[in-house]
């Protein structure tokens, strides 16, 4: 296990989307143990395994001192009713902007001994998961902004670069 470097906007292994974990070997469970002990630090919700630059489906959370992670991890529900409140990530650090995001979400995946598991939640749990996954296809939560919000997340990002 270890504390894993945490890659950062422009890194172009955030802007792809993550391989599906076909086989349960050391590499994964190492993978799982770092993203859990990454995770495990004060003001981290959750980390994708390309945010520590694997490209495996894997993320992690840590919510409300409820410490997971979930691979192949794939939304199965969101629901209706929507929340919209501030965002950050550890990946593109120092900005924070409101984000819609469903306030329930349901994820389905599997273990390390490759059994199915579901995570739901509502909330930060709901933000968190619907966060991570986005992630692990590519995206960061600047895409999900407002069109002159994201313009303006933009800017401050490059006067940071």
């Amino acid at each position: 296990m270890a504390m894993r470097e945490i890659r950062v906007v422009p890194d172009p292994v955030l802007r792809t989307p993550c391989d599906t974990v076909t086989t349960i070997d050391d590499r994964v469970r190492g993978l799982i143990a770092d993203l859990v002990e990454t995770v495990d630090d004060e003001g981290r919700a959750g980390l994708a395994a390309n945010q520590i630059g694997v490209s495996l489906r894997a993320f992690s959370w840590n919510i409300e001192g409820e410490i997971g992670y979930v691979i192949n991890p794939r939304i199965v529900e969101l629901g209706e009713e929507l929340q919209d409140g501030g965002e950050g990530c550890l990946s593109v650090p120092g900005l924070w902007y409101p984000t819609v995001r469903a306030n329930y979400a349901r994820v389905e995946g599997i273990d390390l001994d490759g059994k199915p598991i579901t995570v739901e939640g509502t909330g930060i749990m709901a933000r968190c998961l619907q966060h991570e996954t986005d992630h692990l296809d590519g995206m960061v939560y600047l895409d999900r902004l407002q069109k002159e919000t994201r313009r303006a997340a933009m800017r401050e990002l490059r006067a940071r670069l």
